[in-house]
């Protein structure tokens, strides 16, 4: 551990190392998209300090908060009847100011005026890229946790909110198909997960849709189309594509269009878009919370510094926080194979 020294004449800001380990102040914050759990990491980061006796300061909206010094002492009480929120208590930004020098440099003053000496935060890949400047540039120990509804960050089975998503997708699947079915339509249901196809091939398993369209399986319109075809010359009536929106929500439109350029099926589209983000989390995303944020801080008073906690085969591990948004998580082993079988 140690402590931020900014000197006299406004120079840049020295990270001053102590011989031993001995955490009196922690800071915590949430950045990015919010995930339902999020409040659940907040709840068992707080409890876990306390427990160890460390005083715990909350940092409202992300980064952003982290400028402007907003911050709030935490304890015991602020963070009852949470664990079943969605979104987050600490709310949360996207921030612009922070990917700037002078931006991180004042976010640097705010760790040193509050004596912050270990920042834990829950998000995503973009809130550790933030991370790994901040620790680069400052010195101060800094821990993630990892919190999105997406799953794409590496280092983890499984993200705190991507459980919750999935299920709330399924669930609007499994509603579509009544429609589908008494109408005769081919439906469009479009969901999030940035670069990935993680909610799209869960919720699409699991709503038993009759095609998916992820980037890690790429498929032209006119084979989507022809498979389409197949299955209402079999006798089909009706049929679920679950669309992974990528980077442009919205695309399933364009799709839907396209498809009816070339056949004559007549077809709807719904694009779930941040429904997936909000609503109470599921005991899955509470639980992973839970373990995570205890490690989180655990890490720190451990003295671990630059890295992420995550939950691989049930375990706790740690990963360098630079991997977690450096090196590309892959879907799941076999995962073509289940894509195979299934949608066939």
């Amino acid at each position: 551990m140690g402590i931020i020294e900014f000197s006299a004449n406004g120079g840049d800001p020295r990270w001053i190392p102590t011989e031993e380990v001995n955490v009196k102040r922690i800071g915590v914050l949430t950045s990015g998209g919010d995930a339902p759990g999020m409040n659940a990491a907040i709840r068992a980061i707080v409890r876990t300090a306390l427990a160890n006796s460390v005083e715990i300061v909350g940092v409202k909206r992300g980064y952003d908060g982290l400028i402007t010094g907003d911050t709030v002492s935490m304890d015991g009480d602020s963070v009852a009847n949470i664990v079943h929120l969605g979104g987050t208590i600490l709310e949360t930004a996207r921030s612009a100011g922070f990917m700037t020098k002078e931006g991180r440099r004042k976010a640097i003053r705010t760790l040193a005026e509050k004596k912050i000496e270990g920042l834990i935060l829950i998000g995503g890949d973009g809130t550790f890229r933030g991370g790994t400047e901040l620790t680069r540039e400052s010195g101060v120990s800094v821990v993630g946790v990892p919190g999105t509804i997406d799953n794409d960050v590496f280092g983890t089975d499984y993200t705190i909110g991507f459980d919750t998503a999935v299920n709330t997708a399924l669930e609007a699947i499994d509603r579509i198909r009544d429609t589908a079915l008494s109408h005769e339509r081919l439906f469009f249901v479009e969901v999030m997960g940035n670069h990935t196809g993680f909610i799209a091939f869960e919720s699409g398993i699991a709503g038993g849709a009759q095609e998916l369209l992820i980037p890690e399986v790429p498929m032209s319109i006119d084979d989507l189309c022809s498979k389409l075809q197949e299955k209402f010359k079999q006798g089909r009536r009706s049929a679920i594509v679950v669309v992974a929106e990528v980077e442009k929500p919205g695309v399933s439109f364009q799709i839907a269009q396209q498809v009816r350029d070339r056949v004559d099926f007549e077809s709807r589209v719904c694009v779930l878009g941040h429904i997936q983000r909000g609503g109470s989390p599921t005991a899955r995303d509470r639980v992973l919370a839970s373990k995570l944020g205890i490690a989180a801080v655990k890490a720190l008073l451990e003295g671990r510094k630059g890295c992420m906690v995550g939950e691989v085969r049930s375990e706790v591990v740690y990963t360098g926080m630079e991997d977690t948004w450096g090196k590309k998580k892959e879907l799941y082993a076999g995962f073509d194979e289940l894509i195979k079988i299934l949608f066939q």
